[in-house]
């Protein structure tokens, strides 16, 4: 197994959530690292740990991003992470693999599981070896704490439950 970082001008860790019942918001986590050590073709026997830092969250909404910073959702003051350690890793098909484990948002840890597809390899402009994987899944933010919402005149909520996660990853080795 090789040891991998996470080239972070490559990669990205995006979300999104309903928005008034009829559209979402997307955001993203700007500041992360990762622990990752693999066969670049093969998560099989991968140890993979993620910590994302709560603070570098962005939705193009400076108010609504330290609004998602406070106690009322994140409280990044005293949870200033969200961390995931894979339990598990199921290869599923040739590029496919079924992440698990342990999910760590706001102090609550539960388990997890994402969907993983290996996108190749390839070559860097400075003759670096580089791989990438595309990573998807879907938690209930009340699950982790996350229970602020506000009702609507209309009906529903301001806030869905439902958080789908997308990460672009592109890795080096170490």
């Amino acid at each position: 197994m090789k040891k991998w970082t996470v080239d972070q001008a490559h990669s990205e860790i995006g979300f999104s959530v309903k928005h008034m019942m009829i559209s979402k918001v997307k955001g993203s986590f700007a500041s992360y690292e990762a622990q990752v050590e693999a066969d670049e073709s093969n998560l099989e026997n991968a140890l993979i740990d993620f910590k994302i830092d709560v603070t570098s969250i962005d939705t193009n909404n400076e108010d609504r991003d330290n609004h998602l910073r406070s106690a009322d959702f994140f409280d990044a003051e005293q949870h200033p992470y969200i961390t995931f350690n894979a339990t598990d890793i199921r290869k599923k098909d040739e590029d496919e693999y079924e992440l698990a484990g342990d999910l760590t948002i706001k102090g609550v840890t539960r388990p997890a599981k994402f969907e993983a597809e290996y996108g190749g390899k390839a070559t860097n402009p400075w003759g670096v070896e580089v791989v990438a994987y595309n990573v998807n899944g879907k938690i209930n933010r009340k699950d982790f704490g996350l229970t602020w919402n506000q009702a609507l005149e209309t009906g529903g909520v301001l806030v869905g439950e439902d958080i789908k996660l997308n990460l672009e990853i592109q890795a080096n080795p170490a």
